[in-house]
């Protein structure tokens, strides 16, 4: 391995103390080792000593990490260190002992730095030593495979800084084929972050330490980019971009990692979107994600972009730390006002941009602090009347219910588990309006399969009154028309939806007859059967007074169906219930028969109602 010049910049060797037992040991591994790479023996006659060297120096730290309690252990750790930075600082130590010791002393070196600060310190020396004496053609796989340890990861965070710093210094002194050597860092820093971020005990300032020095990666590629141009710009500046992404989810995943303490790491991170060409109209609708791939891997993109499982959320996340950080929105040179004004009046890009917020409200680690902003930036985008809009001229819909689909569901557990009764009514509130931002064809199709795969009675509960409300609306604009002496004749009949068709009874069986078979389960599922009881009443008496049949639901099969295998079961169902618990007055049984009680009051006047309607038609 060929060396540099010996001058590092790191300035004095530190003071050299009275050697202890320990220290006294390392010098004769050390000078061991010295020996024989000078007199040119074969690496293999000397690979004991350089093994013996690795485990005195992991014995050392290990015994200081297993019990940071104990002084005289934390000390022996400092002088250790500090006498192995001294030596090979040594303008006597030849290239042959550099060359023996690069590959195994920056890893050994690190495992001190989750001892103490003042170890962390000389850790980091001890690397940027090697990293100025050693080709960083040969020191990049080195640093790699000494961030690439599973069984370092106890050690914590502390561990992958220096090697993180040493790798920053590393990437800036290469002199060609950057962007490769880059796409086979970056799955490497990134898995680290990963694991650490999410499985460490760590605190924030610990974490802050290892993000800075994933961030040093960072700035060390944007510097290499100012002096290059083309398509390698190109290709470092995109790399670039998802790599700062990734990094921008894992800030706000880390869950030792509070909302206010990283407005200064994201305010870093963001300072690199207009730089990589990122704004935030093209964060939130996915299209500069998707550009930034296509340039950085081309027909390559599927077998990398496993290691960035997380850009799209660290997309929609740029744009959410915008809004709760004026710092953030600042260093991202963004105008908000503008974004929201062009959301606002673009459906398309208003689509995009509620199917990558699903990312961020459908995550279970993100903190409800994020989840809260990106609720006000949904209910910001859809203001305005566009349920109006969305019926008259909107592009085709249908690629887009996917994503909206999963965004309402997203938006779901939102209102389901949220703990702040604030923010389960904005979500709410933002559900209603990104169902009235869909055309209505596909709006009933989206509704019907939230009820078909929801778990929860309540939910169900709520979504079949959102059914309701929407063809309570049609049908009053519908009789508006119809009384309108100035309309048309022909103009005068609402075209149907399908929210009156005969859709809307499929749903009513889904809960009176769930897949499971037989009558519901009450009173667990007392929402749902209450709901759906108003539902079927709803419709049937508007049809009966409309004297209109769109849903079918006066036919006398259905009428027959409804009778037979809905409300018969039913009401069965309900007044044995009611008898096991007559005469018991403990608050269980309290509560159940509170809870029936408007179940049997509807259910009967709905079967009143059928029965009559039964009577009629023969």
């Amino acid at each position: 391995m060929s060396t540099k010049a010996a001058d590092d910049g790191l300035g004095p060797e530190p003071e050299l103390l009275k050697p202890s037992n320990s220290q006294s040991r390392l010098l004769e591994i050390l000078n061991s080792i010295s020996k024989s790479a000078e007199a040119g023996e074969d690496p293999e006659q000397y690979r004991n000593s350089i093994s013996d060297l690795i485990n005195f120096l992991n014995s050392i730290s290990d015994n200081a990490l297993s019990d940071p309690d104990n002084e005289d252990a934390m000390n022996n750790a400092f002088g250790v260190i500090s006498q192995l930075y001294q030596y090979i600082c040594s303008p006597s130590l030849s290239e042959a002992t550099v060359d023996a010791l690069s590959f195994e002393l920056p890893k050994a070196a690190s495992r001190f730095g989750s001892v103490s600060d003042e170890c962390l310190e000389i850790a980091g020396k001890v690397v940027d030593r090697f990293v100025s004496l050693c080709s960083p053609r040969e020191m990049l796989p080195i640093l790699c495979e000494a961030l690439d340890s599973p069984s370092e990861m106890i050690n914590g965070s502390s561990y992958f800084v220096p090697l993180l710093s040493g790798l920053s210094k590393v990437f800036i002194s290469i002199q060609r084929r950057h962007f490769e050597q880059l796409k086979a860092v970056v799955p490497v820093v990134l898995k680290v972050l990963k694991v650490v971020s999410s499985d460490s005990d760590d605190d924030s300032t610990e974490l802050t330490d290892l993000f800075e020095g994933a961030l040093s990666i960072a700035n060390s590629v944007h510097a290499i980019c100012t002096k290059l141009e083309g398509s390698v710009n190109e290709k470092l500046r995109a790399l670039l971009g998802l790599y700062v992404l990734q990094i921008m989810a894992l800030v706000s995943f880390s869950r030792n990692y509070k909302v206010s303490s990283s407005h200064p790491l994201v305010a870093q991170l963001s300072s690199f979107l207009p730089y990589c060409g990122l704004s935030y109209i093209g964060l939130i609708t996915g299209s500069d994600v998707d550009r930034m791939a296509n340039i950085a891997f081309g027909e390559d993109e599927d077998d990398f972009m496993s290691c960035l499982s997380y850009v799209k959320h660290g997309a929609s996340l740029s744009v959410i730390w915008g809004h709760v950080s004026d710092a953030a929105v600042t260093a991202a040179k963004e105008d908000l006002g503008a974004f929201q004004v062009e959301l606002q009046n673009d459906q398309t890009k208003r689509w995009e941009a509620i199917g990558m917020l699903k990312h961020i409200l459908a995550s279970v680690s993100l903190p409800w602090e994020l989840k809260k902003c990106a609720i006000n930036i949904l209910i910001c985008i859809t203001d305005g009347n566009i349920s109006q809009k969305c019926d008259e001229e909107h592009p085709d819909c249908s690629s887009y219910v996917p994503s909206l689909y999963s965004a309402l569901q997203a938006v779901q557990k939102v209102i389901m588990h949220a703990m702040d009764r604030e923010l389960r009514r904005n979500a709410f509130d933002a559900f209603k309006r990104i169902l009235a931002d869909i055309p209505s064809s596909q709006r009933f199709d989206i509704l019907k399969a939230l009820i078909t795969n929801s778990d929860s009675p309540s939910m169900i509960a709520i979504l079949l009154d959102i059914v309701k409300g929407e063809m309570h609306n049609e049908n009053r604009l519908r009789t508006a028309v119809e009384n309108d002496k100035t309309t048309d004749t022909e103009n005068r009949v609402r075209p149907q939806t399908p929210f009156w068709s005969a859709g809307v009874l499929e749903l009513v069986e889904l809960v009176f007859r769930p897949s499971k078979g037989g009558p519901p389960s009450l009173p667990e599922h007392g929402d749902a059967v209450l709901s759906a009881l108003n539902f079927y009443r709803f419709v049937f008496i508007t049809e009966s007074t409309g004297k209109t049949n769109y849903t079918g639901v006066l036919s006398k099969s259905n009428l027959q169906k409804a009778h037979n295998e809905w409300l018969l079961p039913l009401r069965t169902l309900v007044t044995g219930i009611m008898a096991e618990n007559e005469g018991d007055y403990d608050q269980m049984t309290v509560d159940i028969v509170c809870s029936l009680n408007p179940i049997e009051l509807v259910l009967y006047r709905c079967i009143e109602l059928v029965e009559e309607k039964l009577k009629e038609s023969t």
